[in-house]
């Protein structure tokens, strides 16, 4: 069965803890709010679900930077989360510390959740309060819009015609 879970905690004023994990294995990184980490992952995200085969979003820990990358085939998303040691590095100097495999209606579900708890957790007000700009309510919809949408057959395993 597939497992993938995502956590967002707003850890102090500009900064956020991200916990993902799998059937193997969990990565921490962190989140300033000096870009735009929570909405580039959404997009990214939503890009997948759009068509996209390779999309990437950056969390800026300055002066640390994790790399999300997606890679898209069919219904399949392999996901690599990078360490590195600045922002601008080139992806080979990064080193990768989680890596994934699964459906994309997994890690749509999975990202959808995440903000859903955060919003329940802490209100869009504090949300604002504590990370020091607005809940992504945008680029949240726009994923849930475009995942709710989708054209393409879900690999769920079908009955067998009588």
């Amino acid at each position: 069965m597939a497992h993938l879970r995502l956590v967002w905690v707003l850890a102090g004023r500009g900064w956020a803890d991200c916990v993902v994990s799998d059937h193997q294995a969990e990565a921490e990184v962190t989140a300033s709010y000096v870009t735009a980490a929570p909405e580039d992952l959404l997009t990214a995200v939503t890009r997948l679900i759009a068509g996209q085969t390779e999309c990437r979003a950056q969390f800026e820990a300055e002066p640390t930077a994790f790399r999300w990358i997606f890679y898209r085939e069919g219904t399949n998303v392999w996901i690599r989360l990078l360490e590195l040691a600045h922002g601008s590095d080139h992806d080979n100097a990064g080193t990768e510390i989680w890596s994934t495999q699964q459906n994309i209606d997994v890690v749509a579900r999975a990202v959808i959740r995440c903000f859903d708890e955060v919003v329940r957790e802490y209100g869009e007000s504090a949300y604002r309060g504590k990370w020091g700009e607005h809940f992504p309510r945008t680029e949240l919809e726009a994923l849930r819009t475009v995942w709710r949408t989708r054209t393409w057959v879900p690999s769920v395993p079908r009955k067998p015609s009588d």
